[in-house]
């Protein structure tokens, strides 16, 4: 990365999620002064962390730490590496999914992997090499060229490398039919296709672009930050801060003030604050409420016209035991995903019939939960703006905690929590302003793609941006890692 110039805006950035705290970054590092304005009393938007009074800590949000080499490459940008700030953990078996008719491990080794595919369906472990080569290149080409863009104009595509490449990346084929070229075992189909379920869609209707993330996740592996995942934003406020950034919590941002075709400054706990630009890493609809209307980018048909990724109800537990036959990251797909994700993204209802993944990281670190004691979190995707209350919370949490019984062969396991609490819509809407309670953004289906996404620029004023989950190049931490980056190059070019 080129050394500091000396740009020398002054530069508000509203929300410290992963998108801020790295637009914060590299907006100082160009000679920016940067202002980071967070309502909470700490980074991390999403990827927030708490610790509860007896002994527990809990990440809120991300806990699958994929693509290590996109996420080292922000470091890498600012001298460093990630294991500089955190150690960083291969989780072997990476994840473990169970069936109603037996469960699989997913190894951490490759050549493991293709083992356990040919155990389960002749012929799969060379499929799979077969898969993953074309994955790979899809990867090289997605993550380095195509989400790189800041997505102004279709133009920003015809570079001749991706046009050489386009048909190679399978851009106008879905998911799952290009799964089924590959493999017939319901198992591996199921495997193969988990990763794209948070994108937002079936995968009938994700692009097979997306087969990236297989090759991100299981040939690159799954990692785990010793601390949690909080280590890694922890890391990335203090890159952001020796490149001059400034970080103020407990600060909401009420408005932002324009004129004439410019934004002049921000109203925060009632005070106005004059910047030369502003970068928005808050929820997009949100951001543009802060504006008149005649000055926002999207009406708010647009926002009920589009496909998000799906809301999620959570449980951070405790247990005053160790639990026993539980792995780091476990996947419960006893019952039928393709149900579960019409029920999410076409019926618009609580599924009768549910999915869920149960985090178990003090498994791994065991700092997270006192001595002896487990920390995990269950997560069961949802349909956003849906009607969110205790009563139904609690109704899928007994069954979630009856299948962890029955799976792990421990019985009355509320009998040996000691700290619970749950998460679902209508948190997300109070704590992060995300529309129709979302927690993964914008679905990446083809219509909502690059160019069709919300744009990172406002329309009508010249110094205001948008970084995150609701724009390019989509929601995750990679991508919003990459969000920052663009948006702070943009607002760099700006005179």
């Amino acid at each position: 990365m080129q050394k500091k110039t000396d740009c020398k805006k002054t530069i508000a950035i509203i929300g410290s999620g992963i998108s801020g705290i790295s637009a914060a970054a590299y907006a100082a590092h160009a000679g920016n002064k940067v202002h980071v304005f967070e309502k909470h009393s700490q980074p991390g938007g999403r990827a927030r962390q708490f610790c509860t009074d007896n002994g527990y800590t809990f990440d809120m949000g991300p806990s699958w730490y994929w693509m290590p080499d996109i996420i080292n490459g922000f470091f890498k940008d600012f001298g460093y590496k990630a294991i500089d700030f955190y150690n960083l953990v291969s989780l072997n078996p990476q994840f473990e999914m169970i069936f109603k008719d037996g469960n699989i491990e997913i190894p951490e080794s490759y050549e493991d992997l293709k083992a356990l595919f040919e155990t389960l369906e002749k012929g799969a472990g060379k499929k799979l090499d077969e898969f993953m080569l074309s994955a790979k290149y899809k990867y090289e080409v997605g993550m380095q060229e195509f989400v790189n863009k800041p997505c102004h104009s279709w133009f920003e595509f015809f570079s001749p490398k991706i046009a050489v490449t386009a048909l190679n990346l399978d851009l106008l084929s879905n998911f799952r039919a290009y799964v089924s070229r590959y493999f017939s075992h319901p198992k591996l189909k199921a495997l193969m296709e988990f990763p794209v379920i948070f994108l937002g869609a079936s995968p009938k209707n994700i692009p097979a672009l997306y087969s990236l993330m297989n090759y991100g996740g299981y040939v690159l592996g799954t990692w785990y930050p010793m601390g949690g995942f909080y280590q890694l934003v922890l890391a990335m406020k203090k890159v952001a801060e020796e490149q001059g950034a400034f970080f103020h919590f407990n600060s909401p941002v009420e408005k932002i003030v324009t004129y004439e075709g410019a934004v002049k400054g921000i109203v925060v706990n009632g005070e106005l604050k004059e910047f030369d630009a502003v970068i928005a890493s808050s929820d997009y609809h949100h951001t543009e409420t802060l504006l008149n209307k005649e000055l926002r980018n999207y009406k708010e048909k647009y926002w009920k016209s589009r496909t998000f990724a799906p809301s999620c109800l959570i449980y951070y537990l405790g247990f005053k035991e160790r639990i026993p036959n539980l792995k780091h990251h476990t996947l419960f797909f006893e019952n039928d995903m393709d149900n579960h994700i019409f029920t999410i993204y076409e019926d618009k209802q609580w599924p009768e019939k549910p999915l869920f993944y149960v985090c178990c990281p003090s498994k791994t670190d065991a700092g997270l939960a006192p001595d002896g004691h487990e920390n995990v979190f269950f997560l069961m995707p949802l349909a956003t703006g849906l009607t969110d209350n205790e009563t139904i919370r609690e109704r899928y949490f007994q069954e979630m905690i009856q299948r962890l019984e029955q799976h792990t062969g421990v019985n009355d396991l509320l009998s040996k929590m000691d700290y619970k609490r749950s998460y679902c819509v209508d948190d997300f809407t109070n704590d992060y302003n995300a529309y129709e309670g979302n927690a993964y953004g914008l679905a990446n289906t083809l219509k909502q793609t690059a160019v069709l996404k919300p744009s990172i620029k406002n329309k009508q004023l010249s110094n205001l941006f948008y970084t995150g989950q609701l724009t390019v190049p989509g929601p995750g931490v990679p991508p919003s890692i990459i969000s920052g980056k663009i948006v702070a190059k943009e607002v760099n070019n700006i005179t």
